[in-house]
């Protein structure tokens, strides 16, 4: 196969290849990138793999960085871009089942090519465009099907990360797991117990915003790598509702999390020890818990202005979002009038505060004084009261005397 026009992000790196193949070497665009081209999809990285040796490629540019010289890869900057080119190599001896204790350098494209995990990644492509394929990756991706390069059992014990990836991209391609990798995967699930966690949750974030998460969760559950993802292993009847969801549309990791958290009936406290299991941000942590409670009266149909302050505007639109799956969302514009209406949207906006409070009414600093910012507050979002100073101040007043 020849593709005459290659994508313009390969054109910057052509003459990376020139170089190469001018001083005597093979190299070739590698992996995802040649996938995706063939594909048609959006390209973000170009990966080179090339028979030239580290010490050779430093030979033919002048300016190099060593990004990962143990395992063969060499950033090259001479062209503008940097671009990491890795040698050919084999790798040996899997002890973490994630990387290889042994590397050895080859001057082969087919050592090269078979060691990756699945067809469709082990593509190369030429400067002029001319695909090669050593392991019918072209018929692959013609019949939609992801299938392990060579034995499954050897690849998924070279890496266990890939049986994960292989339900990523059961999402993110809405391809088909091939019967022989899927009972692979099925064999050696446990092996995704020595992976790190922070190493599963980038795959699992991207299998729940891929195009197809219900084939890729589907994977997930049946093959039973669930069981060795944080807090999962006994929800399998909570996790399969997810399966029944229609209208997928989740635009970030925290409306994924959100998903997840939702599906599977936790509360804020429980929501914050299952994300940390997860090792996500704290960032995120908060992100999800402030969607909490709006998802919840989206599904009881009672949204409240209150609720809509306390959220914020982002945490709001996140949730929507989320309730749109289970048929629990109100209409954008709706959402959006609702918030817009909110005679405050944060605490800063109050018409008082602490020092106004001070001066004006004579309350020392200290809880008491957070407590009656609040209340006020509450009224203002509630309706209940202007959001002017004088009546505030008459507001403060009143509470003052009722003690």
């Amino acid at each position: 196969m020849i593709i005459k026009h290659l994508p313009a992000i390969f054109e910057p790196a052509r003459p990376v290849l020139q170089r190469i193949e001018d001083a005597g070497y093979e190299a070739y665009f590698v992996g995802g990138c040649v996938r995706d081209t063939v594909l048609g999809d959006p390209i973000h990285d170009i990966d080179i793999a090339t028979s030239a040796y580290p010490s050779e490629i430093k030979a033919i540019f002048d300016r190099t960085v060593d990004t990962g010289i143990e395992h063969g890869t060499v950033m090259i900057l001479d062209h503008g871009t940097g671009y990491e080119t890795t040698t050919f190599r084999t790798e040996s001896g899997y002890q973490d089942f994630r990387r290889p204790d042994n590397v050895t350098f080859v001057r082969s494209l087919s050592e090269d090519l078979k060691r990756r995990d699945f067809t469709i990644n082990a593509l190369a492509l030429k400067e002029n465009g001319e695909v090669i394929d050593l392991f019918n990756g072209l018929e692959d991706l013609k019949k939609h099907l992801i299938k392990a390069v060579g034995n499954p059992n050897e690849r998924f014990h070279e890496d266990a990360l890939r049986m994960m990836r292989a339900v990523r991209f059961a999402s993110k391609l809405d391809f088909v797991i091939a019967t022989e990798t899927l009972t692979g995967i099925k064999q050696n699930a446990d092996l995704l117990g020595k992976i790190a966690v922070e190493r599963i949750r980038v795959e699992f974030e991207k299998l729940l915003m891929g195009q197809n998460p219900v084939a890729g969760l589907s994977d997930f559950l049946r093959t039973g790598l669930y069981r060795y993802c944080p807090g999962l292993a006994n929800r399998y009847d909570s996790l399969s509702g997810l399966l029944l969801l229609n209208n997928w549309q989740i635009q970030n990791v925290d409306q994924a999390w959100a998903v997840i958290v939702t599906q599977l009936g936790l509360n804020v406290q429980e929501t914050s020890n299952f994300l940390r299991q997860w090792k996500t941000s704290n960032e995120l942590i908060t992100n999800v818990k402030r969607m909490l409670p709006v998802i919840q009266e989206l599904k009881a149909q009672k949204l409240s202005a209150l609720c809509l302050f306390n959220a914020g505007e982002k945490a709001v639109q996140d949730a929507n979002q989320v309730a749109k799956l289970y048929g629990w969302s109100i209409p954008d514009e709706q959402l959006k009038e609702q918030y817009n209406a909110l005679p405050i949207k944060s605490g800063k906006e109050l018409a008082v505060n602490g020092g106004t409070l001070i001066k004006e009414s004579g309350i020392k600093p200290g809880r008491l004084l957070g407590k009656i910012l609040n209340q006020l507050t509450v009224e203002v979002v509630n309706g209940n009261l202007a959001n002017n100073k004088g009546d505030l101040v008459t507001e403060v007043e009143k509470i003052k005397k009722e003690g």
